[in-house]
C-alpha cells in the first residue's frame, strides 16, 4: 500500500512533515502568512476581513502583556506564538476540536515544541506561563465573541469566564487585510527575538 504523504510544503520552500516536525523546518514567515490567512469563529464574524489567527495572536499577546507589564520578552513571544501550530493545522472551533478527540491535541502539542524550540523557548512551557496565556486568550476570546461573532456577553461570560471591564474596555480589535496582520505579526515577532 502507499504510503500516505505526512508533509506539507510551506512557501519558504521548507517541507514540514506534520507527524515528526523539527525546528529546522519551521520559518517565522511561514507562521505568519498562514496565520494571516486563517480565519478564527469559521469566518462566522462581523466586518470586510475575516478575524485572522495571527490578528487574534496579537491581541493575545498585547493583553498577556497588559496584564504582566513586567513579563519577560521570551514568555511575550510564547503568548504572541501561543496558536502557530494553526498556520498548517487550522484553527478548530472548540466544538469541533471535542469531537475530532485527542490526536488533535497531540499534534498540536508536536507542532508546538518544534516552534518553540525553533525560537529558543522552552518545547515545554511552565505551567505558571501557560496557565497566564490562557487567561489572556479568554479575555481575547470574550472580547472577539461579544464583538464580532454574535454572543451576548451573558453567553461570552459562560463560555469564557466573567471579564475585567476596565481590561476589556482598554482593548480594540482590528481586521486587517492579510498582508497588513502577516506585517504586524512578523515585525511584532521579529522585536520579541530581538529581545531575548
Amino acid at each position: 500500500m502507499k504510503q500516505k504523504r505526512a508533509w506539507q510544503r510551506m512557501l519558504s520552500g521548507r517541507r514540514l512533515d506534520l507527524l515528526d516536525p523539527t525546528p529546522v523546518d519551521i520559518e517565522i514567515a511561514d507562521i505568519a502568512h498562514g496565520l494571516a490567512f486563517v480565519a478564527r469563529w469559521n469566518g462566522q464574524t462581523r466586518g470586510d476581513w475575516p478575524y485572522s489567527v495571527a490578528e487574534h495572536s496579537l491581541l493575545v499577546e498585547h493583553i498577556f502583556g497588559v496584564t504582566d507589564p513586567a513579563a519577560e520578552a521570551r514568555w511575550r513571544l510564547a503568548a504572541l506564538l501561543h496558536d502557530a501550530p494553526e498556520y498548517v493545522i487550522g484553527d478548530m472551533i472548540s466544538p469541533v476540536k471535542a469531537a475530532v478527540g485527542p490526536d488533535y491535541g497531540r499534534l498540536d502539542e508536536r507542532l508546538a515544541a518544534a516552534i518553540h524550540l525553533r525560537v529558543g523557548l522552552p518545547a515545554v512551557l511552565p505551567v505558571a506561563v501557560k496557565k497566564a496565556i490562557k487567561r489572556a486568550d479568554n479575555v481575547s476570546a470574550w472580547l472577539e465573541a461579544t464583538r464580532i461573532a454574535g454572543f451576548t456577553e451573558a453567553e461570552a461570560d459562560r463560555f469564557f469566564g466573567r471579564q475585567n471591564p476596565d481590561l476589556t474596555g482598554a482593548c480594540d480589535l482590528l481586521l486587517r487585510p492579510p498582508r497588513e496582520v502577516r506585517e504586524a505579526f512578523t515585525a511584532r515577532c521579529d522585536a520579541l527575538m530581538a529581545a531575548l
